[in-house]
């Protein structure tokens, strides 16, 4: 507890981290190209980023692009903001919201791509609503991503992923890309090596990764049926 309340009280003097008290937090929708980062570059979205990662792994892959890691866990942000500023990472920033308020910080065609790494799978049915991929959710990013941005989502869960290959057929989004097996194929190469902490601890464990690419407002689905039908949730 000690640490947290640490962790929170350093929070307020990371400029990285937009959260609730601090004067940017009411002004940014719309506006982040202008009052935070200092160009018009395109910016990329991780949800539920966590300790940011993957976020900070983009910022210093791509120094031409922007990043934004969104969380609601204040001190699991204060890792990923600690580290950015150390490392002088001035393309990235993270956002302390619920994923459920993007629209109250992110304006239509503000945003170019999105990254969904390793969220909860949510298995209970009553839970369903609550998972980074439904279709609640799919709409603020249809909402907030420019016309044909990307979404990716890796996970370890196939329940999670088949449901994910469905939602999207039957909202005719194209799918660009995807594997139940991402470090056996050859999609691997463009993740850059960069892995989150969890991502981390599945690999240890010998279980597979699956990932996914759709383009956002795309009126043609492709899915590759014989691949598909051996997914079951």
């Amino acid at each position: 507890m000690r640490q947290k309340l640490q962790r929170f009280e350093a929070n307020k003097w990371l400029n990285n981290l937009i959260e609730p008290g601090k004067a940017i937090y009411k002004t940014i929708k719309g506006q982040w190209n202008n009052l935070y980062f200092p160009n018009n570059q395109p910016i990329t979205l991780e949800m539920g980023c966590g300790h940011g990662a993957y976020t900070v792994g983009l910022g210093k892959t791509f120094p031409e692009r922007n990043f934004i890691g969104i969380d609601i866990k204040g001190d699991r942000l204060w890792k990923g903001a600690q580290e950015a500023q150390d490392g002088h990472l001035h393309n990235v920033a993270f956002l302390r919201i619920p994923i459920t308020q993007l629209l109250d910080f992110f304006e239509e065609n503000e945003i170019s791509e999105i990254w969904i790494t390793f969220p909860d799978p949510r298995p209970k049915n009553k839970d369903i609503k609550r998972r980074l991929t439904a279709l609640r959710f799919l709409k603020l990013y249809e909402i907030i991503l420019i016309d044909s941005g990307k979404v990716h989502l890796k996970t370890d869960s196939t329940l999670l992923f088949q449901y994910t290959l469905d939602l999207l057929q039957q909202q005719a989004l194209q799918l660009l890309s995807y594997t139940t097996d991402l470090y056996g194929s050859s999609l691997i190469k463009d993740h850059l090596g960069i892995q989150t902490t969890y991502e981390k601890r599945f690999l240890a464990q010998g279980m597979q990764i699956s990932y996914l690419c759709y383009a956002n407002r795309c009126g043609t689905s492709y899915f590759p049926h014989p691949a598909r039908s051996r997914l079951r949730y």
